[in-house]
Order: structure tokens, then C-alpha cells, then sequence
């Protein structure tokens, strides 16, 4: 494998079982390699600043700076790292919080190897790791606070009617496939319709665009 198609990794969690067990699982997977890691917020950000690394695997409980504002700062830096968020429980409250800041999903500590694999191969690729249940779990948790658009948010005014229907999918936890059979379409054209919307709109990726369509009140869920 290329070197320019390594995907370079940091490890931030306070405990060090639990980097050095991610970081035996990971070395040993084929194009992956930890580079770096943490055991506070504070040295993640300085460790990911110096190191630029691919994927971040973050704990969201740490030290001195917690891993929510650690995760916030890193993705304002630079938009070529993704951050995975860890965590031990799953908790609405946290996992909406760490989406706000960016994150591109998060997996629960004790999830099995090939799940940490292929989430970590998932966000290097520039996807997401957000599965629809949990999706739709929050929209029902969450978008009661939200005020319903009476029409189209101004913040989404450069977007197509073909291109507001494939957020408005996405948004119900719909995936490509789902979508593309909804819209009678290739699952490309709805890939292709994706990628545009996260330019225009200047996002991550499809969690963020999640999380913009539930806070403008371009969707909400149904009481």
C-alpha cells in the first residue's frame, strides 16, 4: 500500500489500556498506523497539531480539556482530520453535543474489533458513523426544541429541489441506497447530489448535515 494511502491515527483517552489495546488492533490492520497519542484534551490538541493525522479516536470524559471542546478545536484547525468520539455509555446528550462540534460519529468503548476497524476506514474515506436508529432517536430527542421553517431555511437557499429532497432523506436516517429507491435514482446520482450539498453548504460531512437540518427547522421529527 502507497504511503499517501496510510490512514494515520491518534489515540486520546485517559486510560492507557485503553490505547494500547486500540492501538495493538489498529497497527495490526492493513493500511492503518498509530502515530500519536494522548491522554488528555489539552495534549490531544497539541499532539494532532504537530502530527496531522487522518482520524482522530477521541474520549469524550478527559483530563484538563474535556473531549467534546478538545474535538471542537482540532476540527476548526483543520478540516483534513475527522474525529471519531469514544465513550462508555450512550448517551443522547453527549453524542448530540459531540456532532454539534464536528465529530463525524462516535462508537462505544467496548464495541467489537471490526466495528473500531471499520468505523476508523469509514471516516477516513470521509464518511460517517452514524446508524439510523440512533439517527432517528435523537431527531425525536432533540428537534422538539427546534422551530419548524416555514419555508426553506435562507442558510440552504443555494441548494436544488433535487438537492433539499436528498437532505431531507438523509436527515429521516435514510442511507444512499434508501434514498436512491425513494427517488426512483442511481445510488450515484444521490452520492453525487450529496457531495454537493456538503460543498455548497461547507460541511464535513452527512452528520453535520444532519445536525444543520434539525437546528434551521428545515425537518423535525414528527411528534
Amino acid at each position: 500500500m502507497a504511503q499517501t494511502d496510510l490512514i494515520t491515527i491518534v489515540v486520546a483517552d485517559d486510560q492507557r489500556l485503553i490505547r494500547d489495546g486500540i492501538r495493538v488492533i489498529l497497527d495490526h490492520e492493513p493500511g492503518m498506523r498509530v502515530v500519536g497519542e494522548a491522554s488528555d484534551g489539552l495534549q490531544a490538541v497539541g499532539v494532532v497539531a504537530r502530527l496531522r493525522p487522518r482520524v482522530v479516536l477521541m474520549d469524550i470524559q478527559m483530563p484538563v480539556l474535556d473531549g467534546l471542546e478538545a474535538a471542537r478545536r482540532i476540527l476548526q484547525a483543520s478540516r483534513a482530520t475527522s474525529v471519531l468520539m469514544l465513550t462508555t455509555f450512550d448517551d443522547d446528550e453527549y453524542i448530540y453535543r459531540a456532532l454539534q462540534c464536528g465529530a463525524s460519529g462516535f462508537l462505544l468503548k467496548d464495541s467489537p474489533q471490526s466495528q473500531l476497524i471499520g468505523a476508523v476506514r469509514a471516516i477516513a474515506a470521509g464518511g460517517a458513523l452514524i446508524d439510523p436508529l440512533t439517527t432517528r432517536r435523537l431527531i425525536s430527542r432533540f428537534a422538539s426544541a427546534v422551530r419548524p421553517a416555514r419555508a426553506v431555511p435562507s442558510i440552504l437557499s443555494e441548494l436544488t429541489g433535487r438537492e433539499l429532497d436528498v437532505l431531507r432523506l438523509v436527515a429521516e436516517g435514510l442511507s444512499n441506497a434508501e434514498i436512491a429507491g425513494r427517488l426512483v435514482v442511481e445510488e450515484s446520482t444521490v452520492k453525487t447530489h450529496m457531495g454537493h450539498i456538503l460543498t455548497k453548504l461547507n460541511l464535513r460531512d452527512r452528520v453535520q448535515a444532519v445536525v444543520l437540518a434539525y437546528e434551521t427547522g428545515f425537518v423535525r421529527a414528527e411528534p
